[in-house]
């Protein structure tokens, strides 16, 4: 039976930045993957974005907090850039002007470049669009696309290096305690010992904890449906920046000459394999033909994901209340990709016992911000603060 300083169930994103940063800080790892190969659920199906304007408000300190890794990653981490030019345009309908407003004065503080938009100009930019029911809009030109296989396996590979152990197909049955010490059993009879259990398991976090014995968080997992679509013959959509409409019912973006669209959808949804539903499809068909001039008569190859989340919306990255070996690292809601770096530190920094990494606590980032106990919206709706 193999014995570490620190189990972790989930080889994700956010499970393997935490295991990086814990390496990195001298702890011996293991990370436990169901799956034959890591981030087949998530991870793998995220069209990621890295922007410090899109998300709620911790969702946007941490992405500015990653900022320096996405720009300048460890040596060797990867053979490719991580980032490549993509810019992204914010739009706000009537109401909304206040809440864009106060996006990009936050942006601003923190070093990130906007432009304003006129609507004849956001019409330069992108000719389809319907502008009537535009209030506002707002330019991030220093947005870009994420490599998530690099950084994914980036991770994996400085994981590893520093003597990170990562062992797939690990289906977990059942996860017991005594004398201080965690026992994950798996379901080939193989077992690991441990200090302290890191929860990173994503759409499957509840179940994980319901087995440790703890009371789970009520981690809903949802489903988020990517439909491609192609152009007309006279729309070069090259260039284009990804398009956002403020209240996250639809974004798109150019994908080798056509339109990855995507509604934004956050359907509830039982943790499994997902996959498109015919409705959702329709409905991100109808959303882009209503916000653009694109006639959309038959759609392409569609997929699902799942993205979870806790009651408010933002991510838990915290020990249980109850139990200080157990650690949340949940509910990103889809977030995950473009705060890794600094959440995988900011887990680690806690899990090894220090504070809040100077750099974040000068964002505003806390403690409580993050915690499982902190007052949640009744709701259980996204709130962009």
């Amino acid at each position: 039976m193999t014995h570490s300083d620190i189990l972790i169930i989930g080889g994700g994103i956010a499970g393997m930045s935490a295991a990086y940063f814990l390496a990195k800080a001298g702890k011996s790892v293991t990370v436990l993957e169901r799956e034959d190969q890591p981030g087949y659920h998530s991870t793998g199906r995220s069209a990621a974005l890295y922007s410090e304007t899109y998300g709620p408000k911790i969702i946007r300190k941490m992405s500015t907090a990653s900022r320096a890794f996405f720009l300048t990653p460890p040596e060797g981490f990867s053979e490719n850039p991580i980032l490549s030019p993509r810019g992204i345009i914010m739009t706000a309908k009537p109401g909304e002007e206040a809440e864009l407003d106060a996006i990009l004065s936050e942006g601003r503080a923190n070093g990130a470049n906007f432009v304003e938009l006129t609507p004849a100009e956001l019409k330069e930019i992108i000719p389809v669009l319907h502008t009537d029911q535009i209030a506002k809009a707002a330019y991030e030109p220093d947005a870009m696309d994420i490599d998530v296989h690099a950084l994914h396996w980036g991770f994996i590979r400085q994981f590893k290096s520093r003597g990170g152990t990562l062992v797939t197909k690990a289906d977990v049955s059942a996860i017991t305690r005594e004398s201080g010490v965690w026992t994950v059993s798996l379901s080939n009879g193989a077992s690991y010992n441990g200090d302290i259990v890191v929860n990173a398991a994503g759409a499957w976090a509840d179940d994980i904890a319901t087995k440790a014995g703890i009371p789970p968080l009520g981690i809903v997992p949802k489903r988020r449906t990517a439909v491609m679509v192609d152009l007309p013959a006279d729309v070069d959509a090259h260039g284009w920046p990804l398009v956002a409409c403020l209240d996250e019912t639809l974004y798109f973006k150019e994908d080798a000459g056509r339109l990855l669209v995507s509604p934004a959808d956050t359907t509830p949804t039982e943790p499994h394999d997902v996959q498109p539903e015919e409705l959702d499809i329709a409905i991100t068909i109808d959303r882009l033909m209503t916000t653009t001039s694109i006639e959309v008569r038959r759609p392409g190859e569609s997929w699902a994901g799942l993205r979870s989340f806790f009651a408010d919306g933002d991510p838990v990255s915290s020990f249980d209340p109850a139990d200080d070996s157990f650690y949340w690292l949940a509910g990103q809601g889809g977030y995950g990709i473009q705060t890794a770096p600094a959440m995988g530190e900011y887990a680690a920094s806690i899990i090894t016992g220090n504070d809040v990494p100077p750099q974040m606590e000068k964002l505003g980032i806390t403690k409580d911000a993050l915690s499982a106990t902190r007052p949640t919206l009744a709701s259980g709706k996204q709130e962009l603060q």
